[in-house]
């Protein structure tokens, strides 16, 4: 990862690494902030890293170059946190938006109904929070995709990742509900009509005891067209843990009329997990810090495509080469 930082195989001495590393995180249009969040420093200390009024070691060194290429706009995959629901044992709702989610309630608007059987809830833009007079309901915190999108924009104005938000839910008992991370393939590296048929092939090994698939929903209209994408499903939808790929660039030529070439991401894998099994997710990204590694060793546990091999057991069958490229090389199993 660090080649690029070295000049005719030739390490760099500090001043030349931190120009050059400087000038990456502008190329990529990075601000010190986003960048500091990610690799779990304060904004001060990159400031005065670049700056060069502190030395930096070489740990240091690996660990901004890995939190920096995280933000790669040639990067074929991405990942997202695309759903979060937490339960808190309280019903000092106050508490969970001040000191948990660090907004200002008076910013937030206030509905006297709610969703799954809460009674009330308050709400800024896609940030919603449900509560009850019911002691065993609490305090809910739901955040869908564009709740996600919206509330990690909160988190970089505080200062925080990801990983320190959910640690302090955890620490202020907070039960998880539903956990999804997604994984955006710009590249066009998953071929989901391809899987569907080697799935259908049996040329998939998986621990999921219900698989299926389903194509796009024909729509109505001479300028859309039938096929809006192909789905497949990997594990049963009413199981703790199941995953779905879907061509994310049909879906957006559906909703927003970009055409089919031009849409940036091209095909999207989700893993989705509930109740324990999210839970168990969170320890993972609590203990490592790194999104990726969570995500790809559940995948790797649960799911493998390979090629037909006749004179072999299936569990020896060689892993497909596209799906071998898309889960990369060294991942924890």
């Amino acid at each position: 990862m660090s080649q690029f930082f070295r000049k005719g195989g030739i390490a760099l001495n500090d001043t030349e690494w931190i120009q050059d590393f400087a000038d990456r995180r502008l190329q990529y249009g990075v601000s010190q902030t986003k960048l500091a969040v990610m690799a779990g420093i304060s904004r001060e200390h990159l400031s005065r890293i670049e700056s060069g009024k502190v030395a930096v070691t070489e740990e240091m060194k690996v660990k901004l170059l890995e939190a920096l290429e995280k933000f790669n706009p040639e990067a074929p995959l991405t990942m997202l946190f695309d759903y979060v629901r937490i339960r808190f044992p309280t019903l000092d709702i106050g508490h969970i938006i001040k000191d948990i989610l660090q907004l200002n309630i008076q910013y937030m608007i206030h509905e006297d109904f709610g969703h799954y059987s809460y009674t009330e809830h308050y709400y800024i833009g896609d940030i919603f929070v449900y509560t009850s007079p019911d002691e065993e309901k609490g305090v809910l915190l739901e955040l869908k995709g564009k709740g996600c999108r919206q509330f990690e924009s909160y988190l970089l104005a505080q200062e925080r990742s990801w990983y320190d938000f959910m640690l302090d839910c955890m620490t202020a008992g907070g039960v998880m509900k539903r956990l999804d991370l997604a994984i955006n393939d710009r590249a066009g590296i998953l071929d989901i009509p391809k899987l569907k048929e080697k799935y259908k092939a049996g040329e998939c090994v998986s621990y999921f005891r219900m698989q299926k698939d389903y194509s796009g929903t024909e729509k109505c209209g001479s300028d859309l067209p039938k096929n809006t994408g192909e789905t497949l499903y990997l594990g049963s939808t009413s199981s703790e843990l199941y995953m779905c790929a879907y061509q994310k660039n049909y879906e957006q030529y559906v909703k927003n009329g970009t055409e089919i070439e031009d849409t940036e991401i091209k095909n999207r894998f989700e893993i989705r997990m509930k109740n324990e099994r999210a839970y168990y997710a969170v320890v993972d990204l609590l203990t490592y810090r790194d999104a990726e590694r969570t995500a790809f060793s559940i995948i790797n546990h649960y799911v493998r495509f390979v090629d037909r091999e006749d004179d072999k057991p299936k569990s020896q069958w060689k892993t497909n080469d596209d799906w071998a490229w898309f889960i990369g090389e060294n991942r924890e199993p």
